[in-house]
């Protein structure tokens, strides 16, 4: 019997050349490029936030290690036509660590997460430089909801803000006039318009109130999902099944949710 070997970052760097090898590695692997793996790189993301969530201990430890080697895969492409390596990698994001930390790894102080904040917001304006807007670093690839709300958060900074709450429920109204309006209209480019102002208006509400519209979505798609399950496991035949027998069953596991 041996021990069963423990393998290290060194060891997984490794193994991505060795798939990456024109002689000897994996075919599918070297077909990659980075838009390929791209997605895959979103995907394990959001696996580890879904494990996360789930508290699941377990399947967290998988997913970090999927979520992982996703840097060391495109590294290994950048590597292989002399951009950078992993190490360059591991090397620029210690040293951003070390300069946006001056509190830790200097003499600044810091004594609240707010001061934390603005320190971090100095030190990366002062490493990229004059911006054409406030809005240039977020990046277009993001989730419509996550995008929103760093956009809304970004422009806050500014004051470009309502002064409470109070404001964005009266234009949450407004937007919702306007997109009754629009739906008797029945234009589709219309519509759309006014429904993004009405979701854009309330991801500004969750933010203010100190929530994340992407988090509150993942919620209630869990919500959804849950209560919906219950409905399939209780009837026998959701083909047949009416409207008012799945209502039915819907209300029953909301009431289960609240025992």
């Amino acid at each position: 019997m041996t021990d069963t070997p423990t393998y290290t970052l060194p060891d997984l760097i490794k193994v991505m050349a060795k798939l990456r090898d024109p002689n000897s590695g994996c075919p599918w692997d070297l077909e990659q490029n980075f838009k390929s793996i791209a997605p895959y790189t979103i995907e394990e993301a959001y696996e580890v936030a879904d494990a996360i969530e789930r508290n699941d201990m377990t399947n967290l430890r998988e997913e970090l290690g999927d979520l992982l080697l996703q840097p060391i895969y495109h590294a290994q492409m950048a590597a292989e036509d002399n951009h950078f390596t992993i190490h360059d990698v591991i090397h620029d994001i210690t040293a951003k660590m070390i300069h946006r930390h001056p509190h830790v790894f200097g003499t600044d102080t810091a004594a609240t997460a707010q001061d934390v904040n603005a320190i971090w917001d100095a030190k990366k304006k002062e490493e990229k430089g004059a911006q054409k807007s406030i809005l240039d670093d977020i990046p277009r690839n993001f989730p419509a909801l996550l995008r929103a709300h760093k956009l809304q958060k970004k422009a806050a900074k500014l004051g470009f803000e309502w002064p409470d709450i109070t404001g964005v429920l009266d234009k949450l109204e407004e937007e919702i006039n306007e997109l009754r309006e629009a739906s008797e209209s029945g234009q589709k480019d219309k519509i759309a318009d006014e429904l993004g102002d009405v979701m854009f208006v309330l991801v500004n509400y969750a933010r203010m109130s100190g929530m994340n519209a992407e988090d509150i979505m993942r919620q209630a798609n869990a919500k959804f999902e849950r209560r919906f399950r219950y409905v399939e496991n209780n009837i026998e035949n959701l083909e047949t099944a009416t409207l008012d027998d799945m209502e039915t069953q819907w209300q029953a596991a909301k009431k289960s949710e609240k025992t």
